[in-house]
Protein backbone atom coordinates (compact mmCIF):
# COMPACT_ATOMS: atom_id res chain seq x y z
CA UNK A 1 0.00 0.00 0.00
CA UNK A 2 1.09 3.02 -1.05
CA UNK A 3 2.58 6.24 1.68
CA UNK A 4 0.41 8.75 0.79
CA UNK A 5 -3.31 8.96 -0.30
CA UNK A 6 -3.22 9.57 -4.06
CA UNK A 7 -7.09 9.64 -5.07
CA UNK A 8 -9.28 6.63 -5.44
CA UNK A 9 -8.07 4.32 -8.96
CA UNK A 10 -10.70 4.98 -12.33
CA UNK A 11 -12.19 1.22 -11.62
CA UNK A 12 -13.48 1.87 -8.39
CA UNK A 13 -17.09 2.88 -9.15
CA UNK A 14 -16.54 -0.56 -11.54
CA UNK A 15 -16.22 -2.66 -8.75
CA UNK A 16 -19.93 -1.02 -7.22
CA UNK A 17 -21.39 -1.51 -10.16
CA UNK A 18 -20.26 -5.50 -10.69
CA UNK A 19 -21.18 -6.21 -7.35
CA UNK A 20 -24.71 -4.92 -7.87
CA UNK A 21 -24.75 -7.53 -10.56
CA UNK A 22 -23.06 -10.30 -8.57
CA UNK A 23 -23.73 -9.62 -5.49
CA UNK A 24 -23.35 -13.09 -3.48
CA UNK A 25 -20.41 -14.88 -1.73
CA UNK A 26 -18.81 -16.79 -4.40
CA UNK A 27 -18.58 -13.54 -6.33
CA UNK A 28 -17.10 -11.10 -3.66
CA UNK A 29 -14.71 -14.03 -2.28
CA UNK A 30 -13.66 -14.41 -5.65
CA UNK A 31 -13.11 -10.50 -6.03
CA UNK A 32 -11.94 -9.80 -2.54
CA UNK A 33 -8.29 -9.01 -3.38
CA UNK A 34 -9.84 -5.98 -5.69
CA UNK A 35 -11.95 -4.47 -2.80
CA UNK A 36 -9.45 -4.44 -0.34
CA UNK A 37 -7.11 -2.78 -3.26
CA UNK A 38 -9.74 -0.75 -5.10
CA UNK A 39 -11.37 0.44 -2.24
CA UNK A 40 -10.35 -0.54 1.48
CA UNK A 41 -6.86 0.16 0.84
CA UNK A 42 -7.53 3.99 -0.79
CA UNK A 43 -10.21 4.87 2.39
CA UNK A 44 -7.65 3.87 5.00
CA UNK A 45 -5.27 6.42 3.33
CA UNK A 46 -7.98 8.76 2.99
CA UNK A 47 -8.35 8.63 6.63
CA UNK A 48 -4.62 9.13 7.28
CA UNK A 49 -4.44 12.12 5.29
CA UNK A 50 -7.57 14.18 7.21
CA UNK A 51 -6.63 12.87 10.65
CA UNK A 52 -4.22 16.00 11.22
CA UNK A 53 -7.17 17.77 10.11
CA UNK A 54 -10.13 15.94 11.80
CA UNK A 55 -8.25 16.25 14.55
CA UNK A 56 -7.53 20.05 14.87
CA UNK A 57 -11.43 20.17 14.60
CA UNK A 58 -12.15 18.72 16.91
CA UNK A 59 -9.53 16.56 19.12
CA UNK A 60 -12.23 14.11 20.38
CA UNK A 61 -12.67 12.61 16.70
CA UNK A 62 -11.69 8.62 15.87
CA UNK A 63 -9.01 9.10 13.04
CA UNK A 64 -8.30 5.13 13.35
CA UNK A 65 -7.89 4.40 9.54
CA UNK A 66 -10.03 0.53 10.10
CA UNK A 67 -12.90 -1.04 9.22
CA UNK A 68 -15.92 0.10 12.29
CA UNK A 69 -13.29 2.76 13.67
CA UNK A 70 -13.90 4.97 10.43
CA UNK A 71 -14.39 2.67 7.44
CA UNK A 72 -17.90 0.92 6.95
CA UNK A 73 -18.31 -2.57 6.77
CA UNK A 74 -19.39 -3.87 3.11
CA UNK A 75 -21.19 -6.57 4.65
CA UNK A 76 -24.92 -5.17 5.05
CA UNK A 77 -26.70 -6.68 7.89
CA UNK A 78 -29.97 -8.28 7.00
CA UNK A 79 -31.75 -9.31 9.62
CA UNK A 80 -34.53 -6.57 9.62
CA UNK A 81 -34.12 -5.76 6.19
CA UNK A 82 -36.55 -7.11 3.29
CA UNK A 83 -33.15 -6.66 1.22
CA UNK A 84 -31.08 -9.70 1.99
CA UNK A 85 -27.98 -8.82 -0.59
CA UNK A 86 -24.91 -9.42 1.92
CA UNK A 87 -23.11 -6.72 0.35
CA UNK A 88 -23.32 -3.12 0.11
CA UNK A 89 -22.62 -1.47 -2.74
CA UNK A 90 -21.77 1.99 -1.30
CA UNK A 91 -19.01 2.71 1.18
CA UNK A 92 -18.32 5.85 3.50
CA UNK A 93 -15.73 7.07 6.38
CA UNK A 94 -16.82 8.71 9.43
CA UNK A 95 -14.96 11.20 11.70
CA UNK A 96 -16.85 11.08 15.16
CA UNK A 97 -16.56 11.13 18.66
CA UNK A 98 -16.48 7.94 21.35
CA UNK A 99 -20.54 7.92 21.89
CA UNK A 100 -22.94 4.99 23.49
CA UNK A 101 -25.15 5.49 20.23
CA UNK A 102 -22.79 7.51 17.51
CA UNK A 103 -26.36 8.05 15.33
CA UNK A 104 -27.54 10.74 17.19
CA UNK A 105 -24.31 12.73 17.31
CA UNK A 106 -23.00 14.90 14.56
CA UNK A 107 -20.33 13.71 12.48
CA UNK A 108 -18.15 14.36 9.25
CA UNK A 109 -19.04 11.99 6.76
CA UNK A 110 -17.34 11.08 3.31
CA UNK A 111 -19.46 8.43 0.53
CA UNK A 112 -18.39 6.51 -2.75
CA UNK A 113 -20.68 5.03 -4.97
CA UNK A 114 -20.80 3.50 -8.44
CA UNK A 115 -22.25 6.69 -9.79
CA UNK A 116 -21.15 9.79 -7.35
CA UNK A 117 -19.92 10.45 -4.16
CA UNK A 118 -20.61 13.05 -1.69
CA UNK A 119 -19.30 14.22 1.66
CA UNK A 120 -20.53 16.67 4.41
CA UNK A 121 -21.63 16.74 8.12
CA UNK A 122 -24.44 15.85 10.27
CA UNK A 123 -26.42 13.63 11.82
CA UNK A 124 -27.45 10.05 10.69
CA UNK A 125 -30.67 10.19 13.48
CA UNK A 126 -30.64 13.39 15.28
CA UNK A 127 -32.83 13.12 18.61
CA UNK A 128 -36.11 14.46 18.55
CA UNK A 129 -34.78 16.62 21.56
CA UNK A 130 -31.68 17.74 19.96
CA UNK A 131 -33.65 19.25 17.15
CA UNK A 132 -36.28 20.58 19.81
CA UNK A 133 -33.02 22.19 21.33
CA UNK A 134 -31.88 23.87 17.72
CA UNK A 135 -35.59 25.02 16.84
CA UNK A 136 -35.84 26.58 20.60
CA UNK A 137 -32.11 28.75 19.82
CA UNK A 138 -33.49 29.75 16.26
CA UNK A 139 -37.01 31.01 17.87
CA UNK A 140 -35.27 33.18 20.78
CA UNK A 141 -31.92 34.06 19.22
CA UNK A 142 -32.29 34.49 15.26
CA UNK A 143 -29.51 36.60 14.93
CA UNK A 144 -27.20 34.71 16.89
CA UNK A 145 -28.41 31.76 14.46
CA UNK A 146 -27.98 33.78 11.03
CA UNK A 147 -24.31 34.33 11.67
CA UNK A 148 -23.54 30.88 12.11
CA UNK A 149 -25.28 30.06 8.79
CA UNK A 150 -24.61 33.37 7.03
CA UNK A 151 -21.63 31.45 5.11
CA UNK A 152 -23.72 29.26 3.44
CA UNK A 153 -25.08 31.61 1.14
CA UNK A 154 -22.32 32.89 -0.39
CA UNK A 155 -21.33 29.33 -1.56
CA UNK A 156 -22.53 26.12 -3.82
CA UNK A 157 -21.36 23.33 -2.05
CA UNK A 158 -23.47 22.20 0.70
CA UNK A 159 -26.89 22.13 0.72
CA UNK A 160 -29.00 21.96 4.00
CA UNK A 161 -31.29 18.24 3.70
CA UNK A 162 -33.10 16.36 6.69
CA UNK A 163 -36.37 15.07 6.06
CA UNK A 164 -38.95 17.99 7.04
CA UNK A 165 -42.42 18.02 8.79
CA UNK A 166 -45.26 17.94 6.40
CA UNK A 167 -46.94 21.47 8.51
CA UNK A 168 -44.44 24.15 9.87
CA UNK A 169 -44.12 23.58 13.45
CA UNK A 170 -43.76 27.89 13.39
CA UNK A 171 -45.25 29.17 11.00
CA UNK A 172 -44.48 32.90 11.87
CA UNK A 173 -41.26 32.15 11.03
CA UNK A 174 -39.90 33.85 8.05
CA UNK A 175 -38.87 31.63 4.98
CA UNK A 176 -34.56 31.44 6.00
CA UNK A 177 -35.54 30.05 9.51
CA UNK A 178 -38.56 27.91 8.15
CA UNK A 179 -35.77 25.76 6.01
CA UNK A 180 -34.04 24.86 9.65
CA UNK A 181 -36.62 24.69 11.75
CA UNK A 182 -38.96 22.24 9.82
CA UNK A 183 -36.39 19.34 9.82
CA UNK A 184 -36.77 15.99 11.51
CA UNK A 185 -33.16 15.33 10.78
CA UNK A 186 -30.68 17.57 9.44
CA UNK A 187 -27.28 17.40 7.52
CA UNK A 188 -24.86 19.75 5.25
CA UNK A 189 -24.19 17.76 2.24
CA UNK A 190 -21.91 18.26 -1.10
CA UNK A 191 -23.43 15.94 -3.72
CA UNK A 192 -20.97 15.04 -7.08
CA UNK A 193 -21.17 12.83 -10.07
CA UNK A 194 -18.36 11.11 -10.67
CA UNK A 195 -15.33 13.50 -11.41
CA UNK A 196 -11.31 13.90 -11.63
CA UNK A 197 -11.02 15.19 -8.61
CA UNK A 198 -11.82 11.39 -6.98
CA UNK A 199 -9.16 9.85 -8.86
CA UNK A 200 -6.81 12.40 -7.41
CA UNK A 201 -5.21 13.70 -4.26
CA UNK A 202 -7.53 16.73 -4.73
CA UNK A 203 -10.52 14.77 -3.14
CA UNK A 204 -8.51 14.84 -0.08
CA UNK A 205 -7.99 18.80 -0.22
CA UNK A 206 -11.82 19.41 -0.79
CA UNK A 207 -12.03 17.33 1.80
CA UNK A 208 -10.37 19.23 4.52
CA UNK A 209 -11.23 22.49 3.05
CA UNK A 210 -15.04 21.70 3.20
CA UNK A 211 -15.20 19.79 6.98
CA UNK A 212 -13.28 23.11 8.08
CA UNK A 213 -15.67 25.58 6.64
CA UNK A 214 -18.76 22.90 7.95
CA UNK A 215 -17.23 23.48 11.54
CA UNK A 216 -18.97 26.09 13.14
CA UNK A 217 -21.93 24.21 12.35
CA UNK A 218 -20.03 20.82 13.88
CA UNK A 219 -20.01 22.98 16.75
CA UNK A 220 -23.27 24.32 17.40
CA UNK A 221 -25.25 20.75 16.41
CA UNK A 222 -22.88 19.61 19.69
CA UNK A 223 -23.90 22.38 21.69
CA UNK A 224 -27.51 21.04 20.97
CA UNK A 225 -26.64 17.56 22.02
CA UNK A 226 -25.00 18.68 25.06
CA UNK A 227 -28.23 20.77 26.39
CA UNK A 228 -29.81 17.36 26.98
Amino acid sequence: MADRFNGFSPLAPGFFEQLAVNNNKAWFEAHRDEYQKLLLAPLKLLVCELADSMLALDPDLITIPAVDKTISRIYRDTRFSHNKSPYKTCLWITFKRYSPDWKTAPCFFFEITADSYRYGMGFYSASRQTMDNLRRLIETKPARFRATVAWLAQQDAFALEGDCYKRPLNPTLPDDLQSWHCRKNIYLVCNRELDGRLFSQAIGDDLAAGFRQLQPLYELFWQMVQQG
